[in-house]
């Protein structure tokens, strides 16, 4: 790697539309349990 080669980091808004798909799918993960669990209750 070169020192004038570019940073590997993502762009701005890239590591934001990643931090919201994150919470996102743990949001509907969660979702999803509840719903099983009160199906399962039925």
């Amino acid at each position: 790697m070169l020192w004038s080669d570019p940073p590997d980091e993502p762009p701005e808004e890239l590591r934001d539309a990643q931090a919201k798909l994150r919470r996102l799918g743990i949001v509907l993960a969660v979702t999803a349990v509840l719903l099983m669990v009160m199906l399962a209750d039925r």
